[in-house]
């Protein structure tokens, strides 16, 4: 039997010219899930993320080549990336789909590992991050955007309750989301760890993952010795997050999960967006 070595040359259909000369602004995938290895603390960490990776597709251009953007996760599957790789693997992907802009963004759960404030006993907390970053084949400013997001769990305690009770206050689990948008040029003095811990500083209470007795009892004065509005969570947030020269700009959410209402109550604080 003899086994043909012709090569057949398969057509590049998403490269033919397109007629319309309507230019795409995005145009990639979403929704993907696949592991990754991030940089948290110094340490690398397994996680899994939620990816969207985009290009800019110009008008005579009938498509993208979608396979490419999945061969970049697998590229960079084994390395423990940081905000400064996650920019590299952007601007990776602007040469790997001959594109002029792209952006790229991945959510995934890390944890970090926390003492109790008194027993000192060792747990995991976990948090949500998101990285986003835009990117352009531009040499003067190549990383037009970029953008880390986390999801702080807190307690807070209402002021007002324990002003006008007899008996304690009433306290809820409360988020605070916040976006911060960096300045490239900050990224190496840029410290996750350091944020989160600041922002954990500015409510009631933090959150731990196992505590002990007399960790519970510390958590509940603590608690009540430090009672925090909503308002007062985000613009405490936004005064710590004024000292940093490393974040240009910033939105804050808190998020009251109300203990004595089926609602939460709710607030938010930007600087640095323009007009």
């Amino acid at each position: 039997m003899t086994v043909s070595t012709t090569r057949v040359t398969m057509p590049d259909v998403q490269s033919r010219v397109d007629t319309r000369q309507i230019a795409i602004q995005k145009v990639g995938v979403r929704g993907v899930r696949y592991p990754v290895q991030v940089q948290i603390a110094g340490q690398p960490q397994h996680t899994v993320a939620d990816w969207e990776l985009t290009v800019a597709l110009p008008p005579e251009e009938k498509g993208t080549h979608m396979s490419r953007f999945i061969a970049l996760l697998e590229e960079y599957r084994q390395q423990a990336l940081d905000l400064h790789d996650f920019c590299t693997m952007a601007l990776q992907m602007l040469k790997l789909l001959d594109a002029q802009e792209g952006e790229m963004q991945a959510a995934f759960p890390v944890f970090i590992n926390k003492a109790a404030p008194v027993s000192q006993v060792e747990s995991l907390l976990d948090y949500e991050l998101k990285w986003s970053v835009a990117a352009q084949a531009d040499e003067a400013q190549p990383i037009k955007e970029l953008c880390v997001s986390v999801v702080v769990p807190v307690t807070s305690l209402c002021p007002c309750s324990k002003e006008i009770s007899d008996y304690g206050a009433h306290n809820q689990r409360s988020h605070l989301r916040v976006q911060l948008y960096i300045d490239p040029q900050q990224l190496q003095g840029f410290k996750l760890l350091s944020i989160i811990q600041g922002i954990e500083e500015q409510a009631s209470c933090q959150l731990w993952g196992l505590l002990k007795r007399t960790d519970e009892k510390y958590v509940t004065e603590h608690a009540y010795d430090n009672p925090k509005f909503v308002e007062d969570l985000v613009r405490d947030v936004a005064v710590f997050l004024n000292a940093r020269a490393d974040v240009s700009a910033y939105r804050i959410e808190a998020e009251n999960y109300e203990s004595i209402h089926n609602h939460s109550a709710y607030a938010v604080v930007e600087s640095g967006f323009g007009v």
